[in-house]
């Protein structure tokens, strides 16, 4: 397939786009900067220049693909949620493939271990997705997939960076909230993994989670950051009202206690994450002080 990859240099971008060029699809990147546009030139991928506040340039973009797969994101309603709309419009009764990330934050506090069909709590800084999810999934003649990534780890990036980072502002891991919470994580290679298989495979109006294991308590994630960075585990609790201060919503997100089942992705696609856990990727792999 010929497919448009939105975000193409971010972060799960650059894993979904070597993914799908590993399964043998053609892949279109969207770029908006020079930079950009270099990166993805120099790895082969060719380039459409364009920008999530040109919802008219998308729409045009789609008619040359056979399927669109949105990883972006501007995190503001104003801009996503119109550039969404442009290319769902433009995709309506042509029955190809518009696959939409989401996020496990839809779900807000889990309350236990949940799965797909679990009601909506989104925290704040991301209330207004489900919005667009449904917004995707409704539109008529179009073969629509959502994926709810966990928290995205891997390659010494993501989130789980902060703990780590968070060492040379005191000589300790810092976390936010009380450290008791789960986050639902997902090595990145392995969400790679699991978009090429919902792209090829995948019913239209499926919605899936994508995280690996009963989650990670922070305070465990926050121990193995302090050993990886050499601060003989060393760690801070950060009450969420401080954290707040600097954060916003931000924070309430990264306090949430999250855990999720992925057996839809696993039974229906065969999906079978094999990456290092987040705790090992912390303690010895890429987060880890060299």
């Amino acid at each position: 397939m010929r497919i448009l990859v939105t975000g193409a240099t971010g972060y799960i971008g650059t894993a979904v786009v070597d993914a799908l060029k590993r399964a043998g699809h053609q892949v279109v990147g969207l770029a908006r900067s020079e930079e950009a546009r270099s990166k993805l030139a120099t790895r082969g991928v060719q380039v459409a220049r364009g920008d999530l506040k040109d919802p008219a340039g998308l729409a045009a973009m789609v008619k040359d693909v056979d399927a669109v797969l949105w990883t972006a994101t501007s995190n503001d309603k104003n801009v996503d949620a119109p550039a969404v709309a442009a290319v769902a419009d433009a995709l309506q009764g042509t029955h190809k493939t518009f696959l939409y990330t989401s996020g496990v934050w839809v779900h807000g506090d889990t309350q236990g271990v949940a799965n797909e069909d679990a009601p909506l709590n989104s925290t704040p800084i991301v209330a207004w997705r489900p919005g667009v999810e449904q917004r995707v999934l409704n539109t008529p003649g179009v073969r629509a997939i959502v994926i709810r990534p966990g928290v995205v780890y891997g390659q010494g990036t993501g989130i789980p960076a902060m703990l780590t980072g968070s060492v040379k502002d005191g000589g300790a891991v810092r976390y936010v909230g009380t450290g008791e919470n789960h986050w639902a994580v997902v090595f990145v290679d392995d969400l790679a993994d699991l978009y090429v298989r919902a792209l090829e495979k995948a019913p239209a109006g499926t919605v899936l989670l994508a995280t690996q294991g009963p989650g990670v308590k922070v305070k465990d994630a926050a121990q193995a950051a302090s050993e990886g960075a050499g601060v003989a585990g060393k760690t801070v609790a950060w009450p969420l009202e401080e954290a707040r201060k600097q954060f916003g919503p931000f924070a309430d997100a990264l306090a949430l206690d999250q855990r999720f089942t992925s057996q839809k992705a696993e039974t229906l696609l065969g999906w079978a994450p094999k990456g290092p856990s987040l705790i090992d990727e912390l303690r010895t792999g890429s987060y880890a002080r060299r």
